[in-house]
């Protein structure tokens, strides 16, 4: 009896294991919008741009403190970073949250970036602004035609470089994605994004900077990139996180608190990890080749520009084809991207003639028209032999008439 019942008690928590496995599989393999506080949220895959989830991505909202990303690797690919900015009496009267700056006091490009990313420094954004462009409205105009020319945004309108409140000044999550992707993909951004504390040695401050970007300090893997929050805009926040050859950036907007802006994103990119890989697909200068016209031998030849990647749920092995559009299409499941190849056209059939290349420039004259010339010349040497035998035949017969009169 007591074997069977510790038989019986064994199968119960192999079957309990097994459910709760199963049930912990399908909670970790899905992701539903109304499981995140964000009003908006978006998660792509850093290296292929990828969307794996969204949640409202265009729709238009406020993005605070976020903006200082787009500030950021603006001045840092415009500007020279040894520069010596000179604080104006603006930059030092600007409210929210500052890394203390006195008017006059000069300080170089780089540390203010340091100040803007790290410390959200609102001052070390208008200082970098009119450094860049003489004026925070100037700057505004720049960095818009700047987002829209380098990034590809369309959903985005700054006004100023920090993200304090103005009316019109909003992005989308989709369009947040696509800068921070942008930006990451900068050594020097990257790194002062995934600075967690600093030495500060202000006029009148001196201090350790500490990231406000928490999970720097509690996610694994985190690389960045940058937190947020007005009244109007609430609370903001981007990500990112890199595990083995997989990076992510996940975007959360309108979060009713911090902690919900962190367990948002949070969420976003257990997500990512747990059901996705990102797989080489192409590496620089593979080739692709198609017949040119059905029936002919030859072929178009297409190479990869660059190294191509693509993400693909765990366990999928990607569709790889190359359209007629000269475009390799991945798919993999719901995921699909597409990478136009550099095209190389099959070599042009050389030109012949019936003598010769006749057309050469680099002979002289008359031997471009030798072989006519000698055929010519064969010619009127059979034409002048052909004659001569038919007079000697003549007078060969002329003389035998007469021997017969005779």
């Amino acid at each position: 009896m007591r074997f069977l019942l510790t038989n019986l008690l064994v199968v119960v928590m192999v079957l309990f294991n097994l459910g709760m496995s199963s049930a912990f599989a399908e909670e970790s393999s899905s992701l539903e919008p109304n499981t995140l506080t964000g009003q908006s949220a978006i998660l792509i895959d850093a290296t292929t741009g990828q969307v794996l989830f969204e949640k409202n991505p265009h729709e238009k909202l406020y993005p605070a403190s976020i903006t200082k990303i787009a500030t950021g690797i603006y001045a840092i690919e415009k500007g020279k970073l040894d520069d010596t900015v000179t604080v104006s009496k603006k930059a030092r009267r600007e409210e929210g949250t500052r890394v203390y700056l006195e008017e006059g006091e000069q300080i170089s490009l780089r540390n203010l970036l340091y100040g803007l990313l790290m410390n959200s420094g609102n001052d070390a954004g208008t200082a970098i602004a009119e450094h860049m462009s003489q004026t925070t409205e100037l700057f505004a105009v720049d960095l818009n035609a700047y987002l829209k020319e380098k990034v590809g945004v369309t959903e985005t309108n700054f006004t100023n470089p920090h993200g304090l409140h103005d009316p019109n000044h909003y992005t989308t999550v989709a369009d947040m994605a696509k800068i921070s992707q942008y930006a990451m993909k900068n050594p020097v951004f990257r790194e002062i994004v995934g600075t967690k504390r600093l030495p500060w040695h202000g006029q009148t401050w001196e201090t350790v900077l500490v990231n406000h970007n928490k999970l720097l300090r509690d996610y694994e893997g985190a690389t960045g990139i940058k937190n947020g929050f007005t009244d109007q805009a609430m609370h903001t926040l981007v990500g990112s996180a890199k595990r083995g050859e997989m990076e992510l950036i996940a975007v959360t907007m309108k979060a009713s608190t911090s902690a919900n802006a962190y367990k948002d994103v949070k969420k976003l990119l257990d997500f990512g990890f747990q059901g996705f890989e990102t797989k080489p697909i192409a590496k620089k200068g593979d080739s692709f080749s198609e017949v040119a016209v059905p029936g002919n031998n030859s072929v178009v030849t297409f190479t990869a520009k660059e190294d191509l990647y693509a993400t693909v749920p765990k366990g999928v092995e990607p569709l790889v084809e190359l359209k007629a559009d000269g475009n390799l299409s991945v798919k993999a499941g719901k995921l699909a991207v597409s990478y136009p190849l550099l095209r190389h056209d099959p070599p042009a059939p050389a030109p012949t003639t019936v003598f010769g290349d006749l057309e050469s420039s680099d002979t002289h004259p008359l031997a471009r028209y030798s072989v006519l010339i000698v055929w010519l010349g064969m010619n009127l040497f059979l034409i002048v032999f052909t004659f001569s035998r038919a007079q000697r035949n003549k007078r060969i017969r002329e003389r035998s008439l007469q021997r017969r009169f005779y």
